[in-house]
């Protein structure tokens, strides 16, 4: 009697697993040449109308700051601050969103859960 499903042999399940190592490795290859693309972007923000103005790298790097000259008040330095605080995290979210979308359009909308960046 030949046994049908249970063991690997002409179970056909050794075919199935390897596609679907195969869709994994071309998936990873994928999403390292993304996360490459991603890390080569620059992302700007600017905050109080253009007074301060942040440029952040992919890899979450701020690259450059400029103020305008009307910003820089020494009487009021806290208000400097948060501009450049509120001119970062907004340069930052725009590089996390691009990364989801990016990612997103890479695993088709997959959540596979376990932390994974993506």
């Amino acid at each position: 009697m030949a046994r049908r499903g249970g063991g690997f042999p002409g179970g056909g399940m050794p075919g199935n697993m390897n596609n679907l190592m195969k869709q994994a490795q071309r998936m990873q290859r994928q999403m390292e040449e993304t996360q490459k693309e991603m890390e080569e972007k620059e992302y700007e923000a600017t905050a109080g109308g253009g007074a301060v103005t942040v440029r952040v790298s992919g890899k979450k790097e701020v690259i450059s700051v400029k103020l305008s000259e009307e910003v820089v008040d020494p009487d009021d330095i806290e208000m400097l601050e948060d501009l450049i605080v509120a001119a970062t995290n907004e340069a930052l979210r725009k590089l996390e969103e691009d990364n989801t979308k990016s990612m997103e359009a890479l695993t088709g909308g997959l959540n596979l859960g376990g932390g994974f960046p993506f």
